[in-house]
């Protein structure tokens, strides 16, 4: 890991290279193990091997009509005869020579027949028969045989996360089971005396711990079994022995504390029984980031300010978790919109700014400070302003979805 984690302890470390740094670590230790789980237990799981179609989708071609189904070739101006009615469900016969099949959305086309007329197109005579006023395109209005998807085809590829449109793919091939990825085991530790947890009075120089819930919550999004370890005490034995309780997890993620002052009991720990690296990100919000490991256990350690951690948590942790699962589209939905803003102080560090649209444009919650969850609650993304750039109104920005980030 020392290949990868290490950095100068006074240079602000890039975003992307964190990043990359950060994958490495997780595609040196996968989560491979899988389960098979029904459709209705699968949401939010990642596949752990392709869905291969096995049948035509649709299985055969289909009317998406209510109208009159036909040869095209047949129609020349004359009546048709209507020689039989078919409903979805149904198993039609053949058409006759010279008629037409009366045929609802959905319903099987009859051999003989490769076009569908809508019924409003249609005029129904006195004896039954029906005329076409208009010319008839052949194939139109039906759905042909495997138009979505043929036999064999790779339908979803390992590495998908499962949300209701893939699951609803599946459910349409007839697979009532998947093969998905176990789901990792994040414990969740929290630093600081200050840290109270709600529901308990307050005391002197105490604040309520809005991280765990934060942390714990969203891991369960993306499908963690989270363990709530609490709060670390300021007590190296007692540090040492709560972190050799979380030997079976795949991650240990915790929130403010560790540093190089006397009180860094949880970085002492991962020093002498592990490894630690210190890395300065030039972002902002979420400036101190650690990496490193516990007896073999990797350890994420993120900042102790509540809009830090949501930042760096979003950027740094998500994509690294994910991609321990094998999954491929780490990039979170973003897009540029017109600064509803100016920017004229530009910074040394990359900014990511809550935000949200309004009529088109990106404006910026009032107090951006890093204590503030507030703004996050409030917005709708994530603005990103680059290093050493300014802005002026109508300056397209890029837009980072939070919708996107905390699913």
């Amino acid at each position: 890991m020392s290949d990868h984690l290490s950095a100068q302890p006074d240079t602000l470390l890039p975003l992307e290279t964190a990043l990359e740094r950060l994958l490495a670590w997780a595609v040196s230790s996968p989560i491979r193990e899988c389960e098979t789980l029904s459709l209705a237990d699968a949401d939010g799981r990642v596949l752990a091997e392709p869905l291969i179609a096995e049948l035509d989708l649709p299985p055969w071609a289909n009317s998406a009509m209510d109208g009159y189904a036909l040869c095209q070739a047949e129609v020349r101006g004359e009546p048709l005869r209507v020689s039989q009615r078919i409903f979805a469900g149904q198993a039609p016969g053949p058409l006759q020579p010279g008629s037409c099949a009366r045929i609802f959305t959905g319903a099987p086309l009859p051999a003989g027949a490769d076009s569908v007329e809508m019924q409003e197109n249609v005029e129904l005579l006195a004896d039954g028969r029906v005329r076409f006023s208009q010319p008839i395109r052949l194939g139109q209005h039906v759905r042909a045989q495997g138009q979505e998807t043929r036999r064999g085809e790779t339908v979803l590829l390992a590495g998908t996360r499962l949300g209701p449109v893939e699951l609803g793919l599946a459910a349409s091939l007839g697979v009532a089971q998947l093969s998905v990825i176990r789901r990792p085991r994040v414990a969740v530790l929290s630093t600081g005396d200050e840290l109270i947890e709600p529901g308990l009075p307050l005391g002197p120089g105490q604040i309520y711990n809005s991280n765990r819930r934060l942390l714990c919550s969203w891991l369960q999004r993306l499908g963690c079994a989270v363990l709530d370890a609490g709060i670390l005490p300021d007590d190296l034995a007692l540090t040492r022995a709560k972190l050799g309780e979380l030997s079976e997890v795949d991650l240990i993620l915790s929130t403010g504390g560790v540093s190089v002052g006397e009180a860094d009991f949880l970085g002492q720990a991962l020093r002498e029984e592990g490894q630690l690296e210190l890395w300065k990100l030039a972002i902002k919000p979420g400036k101190p980031l650690t990496c490193g490991q516990f007896r073999g256990v990797p350890v994420i350690g993120l900042p102790g300010n509540p809009a830090s951690t949501l930042v760096t948590f979003a950027l740094l942790a998500r994509p690294y978790l994910l991609k321990r699962l094998g999954v491929s589209e780490l990039t979170p939905l973003h897009f540029p919109v017109p600064a509803g803003f100016a920017w004229s102080k530009p910074g040394k560090r990359r900014e990511y700014l809550r935000a949200r649209l309004e009529q088109g444009r990106a404006v910026l919650y009032s107090n951006q400070s890093s204590a503030v969850l507030r703004s996050a609650a409030w917005a709708q993304g994530l603005v990103e302003v680059r290093e050493g750039t300014t802005l002026a109104e109508g300056d397209l920005v890029n837009f980072i979805s939070l919708s996107e980030l905390l699913g």
